[in-house]
Parts: structure tokens; C-alpha cells; sequence
């Protein structure tokens, strides 16, 4: 049985997303279809919206409805300290924890040599920028970036740029999550463990 045009459209739609293959992009799809009309229209209409109204904020790059975001428009937040991620979601993350309290800079990628990303491709030309136009008031720049290769390439890079700035540039810290056993925790994270031991 040939695929309708439309279908075969929509497959290769959700493959988009990080993760789908052509395997899960079909039952998606078909799933859809046959059992969930309702959901696929409430999925085409809520993407509709948020492409149409969700942009960058002005300050931060985060995703917002609004040119400057609420966190950079609350004045409680702690103008001293400002947190550096990768992406919305890792911002997100973060806010779960209620724990800092600063503000945030997010640069939308990662350095990525291998795949072309150079410095200027994310957005640490805005941060070093910000962070001298800032610097009378900011006092520390939390560097929170994945711990992956990519990420101390970027975190490393970043700790460089900022230099001479007159701020404080720390690390988010890492070690053994709290509830495991030793043996069945990687390699890298013990040593890391020990090297940062408190």
C-alpha cells in the first residue's frame, strides 16, 4: 500500500525532533490518525501559537511571549550574580531547583568544533558584552553548561573570555548523586568527586 503525500509529510515533520526515527515517527503519526484526531489538532494548533508568539528575550535569549522575560524583569531577582546555560530547558532546570535566585544568560548552543559551532555561532559575544556593560553591579558569573565534552569546551572557553572583566567566574560543581552506590557510578564523576571533595 503506497503512503499518502500527507502522511509521509507528517512523518518526516516529527522526525524532526531530537531523538525520532523514521520507527517512531510512524506510530506517532499513525497513532495520531487513527486513535487521537483531537490531540493532533490541540498539537498543530499549540505549535501554530508558539511559533507565531514565543521569541527570544532581549536580555537573557530565553524563550519568551514578551520582549524582556519575567525573570529579567523582576526586580527581586539578584542583579550580582548572573547564571550562564545552554538552552531554555537547562534555564528551566535550574529554576526547578528554587536555589538561585540571580539571573540568567542563555546561549542557545554549545561550542561544538566538530560540527562547525565557533564562538560566534552562540551567544557569548552578547554575554561578554553584557557582562562588561554590567560589570559596575555583577559581582559573579556561575558558568552551569552540560558536562559533556562539548560543554567544558564551552565552559573553558567562556572562563577565558571572561578574564579581565572584573567578575568572579565559578563552576556549577559535580560529584556523586546523592542515593547511589559507588560501583555502579561512572568512572569521571568519582574522580570528580575526589578531586572536588569538600
Amino acid at each position: 500500500m503506497a503512503q499518502s503525500a500527507a502522511l509521509a509529510t507528517l512523518i518526516e515533520a516529527l522526525r524532526r525532533l531530537p531523538g525520532v526515527g523514521v520507527r517512531s515517527a510512524s506510530r506517532m503519526a499513525y497513532h495520531l490518525l487513527q486513535h487521537d484526531r483531537v490531540g493532533a489538532e490541540q498539537i498543530a494548533l499549540a505549535l501554530q501559537q508558539a511559533v507565531q508568539r514565543v521569541g527570544h528575550c532581549s536580555v537573557c535569549h530565553t524563550l519568551s511571549e514578551t520582549d524582556t522575560c519575567a525573570i529579567c524583569q523582576d526586580p527581586a531577582r539578584d542583579p550580582t550574580r548572573l547564571c550562564v546555560v545552554e538552552t531554555p530547558a537547562d534555564q528551566l532546570a535550574l529554576e526547578r531547583t528554587a536555589v538561585f535566585q540571580g539571573r540568567y544568560h542563555v546561549l542557545m548552543g554549545r561550542l561544538s568544533p566538530l560540527d562547525g559551532v565557533q564562538p560566534m555561532d552562540t551567544g557569548m559575544p552578547g554575554l561578554i558584552e553584557r557582562v562588561s556593560r554590567d560589570a559596575g553591579t555583577l559581582q559573579e558569573v556561575i558558568v552551569a553548561t552540560n558536562f559533556t565534552a562539548e560543554g567544558e569546551a564551552t565552559a573553558h572557553v567562556l572562563a577565558q573570555s571572561l578574564k579581565g572583566l572584573g567578575v568572579k567566574v565559578s563552576r556549577l560543581a559535580r560529584g556523586v548523586p546523592s542515593g547511589s552506590e559507588l560501583e555502579y557510578v561512572d568512572l569521571g564523576t568519582i574522580a570528580h568527586a575526589l578531586i572536588d571533595r569538600r
